[in-house]
């Protein structure tokens, strides 16, 4: 299959019409007749996963962030995205990003994340439009599988997500039970309202700041930060899944290894 082949395939997953309006996904670089033999599958097209779809020889760099989100003027080797950019070109690499569509899409990142939850009867965090009855959008609330200590809910989610540490906000009170959650994948800034107009006690997200977290927990909003990379590396797993489905037999397919870019010591 060509890259344009590909890309109905992811589209059809992820559907762009289900991008918030300010995001870039799509192809950021290559030729959409380009045959597509090798696929690297990285959460960032950062320095690390460029070096490795060269080393591999990889058509198709499929990555969740976009290499390109803000206006590029120019491209040269003088800038990190104009290094990255230059070497994909200059390799004859695609690299294509399925981001919000892929975080709001039904069966994607938010529906992926409340199963690891196990989230019962889940909804929408926010509500971005419906598909055959079912509404989609970004994030999602709904009931723990039981009343959940804090501190235990804290210890499922590392299990749940394989890691290492999380930020709580609001576990002054060792004996703090919550029953009802929200889940947002990578950056919950702006997102403690919506979890707290849905009656959520605790919303498990990335990218939470000081001033965000205290003021939740002042409103009883609870808030498990598990880091942006940290609830989003799920994506790496399932589009090489999927990817794996979808491709011709002789279509190589490989993964960049999950690494926290941000540890505890």
């Amino acid at each position: 299959m060509n890259c344009r082949e590909w890309m109905e395939r992811l589209e059809r997953l992820a559907p762009p019409a289900c991008a918030c309006e300010w995001d870039n996904p799509g192809l950021m670089t290559g030729r959409a007749d380009k045959e597509i033999r090798k696929i690297l599958i990285a959460l960032d097209a950062d320095d690390e996963a460029v070096k490795e779809a060269v080393s591999m020889g990889a058509d198709l760099l499929l990555t969740h962030h976009p290499l390109i989100f803000r206006p590029v003027k120019k491209i040269n080797d003088m800038d990190f995205i104009g290094r990255r950019l230059v070497t994909l070109l200059r390799h004859d690499i695609c690299c294509y990003a399925m981001h919000t569509n892929f975080d709001a899409a039904p069966g994607c990142m938010a529906d992926l994340a409340a199963g690891r939850l196990g989230l019962l009867e889940p909804s929408p965090l926010e509500a971005m439009g419906e598909k055959d009855g079912t509404a989609w959008g970004i994030g999602k609330t709904g009931r723990l599988p039981a009343e959940t200590g804090l501190r235990t809910l804290a210890e499922q989610v590392k299990e749940a997500f394989g890691l290492p540490f999380v930020t709580v906000y609001g576990a002054g009170d060792p004996g703090r039970t919550v029953l009802r959650a929200a889940v947002c994948p990578g950056s919950g800034k702006g997102m403690t309202g919506a979890a707290l107009a849905a009656g959520a006690q605790v919303l498990i997200t990335g990218d939470i700041g000081h001033h965000d977290g205290i003021d939740a927990a002042d409103q009883g909003l609870a808030v498990i930060d598990a880091g942006h990379y940290g609830l989003e590396h799920i994506f790496i797993d399932f589009m090489a899944d999927f990817c794996r489905k979808e491709a011709e037999e002789e279509t190589e397919i490989r993964k960049m290894p999950v690494h926290f870019p941000a540890v505890s010591w």
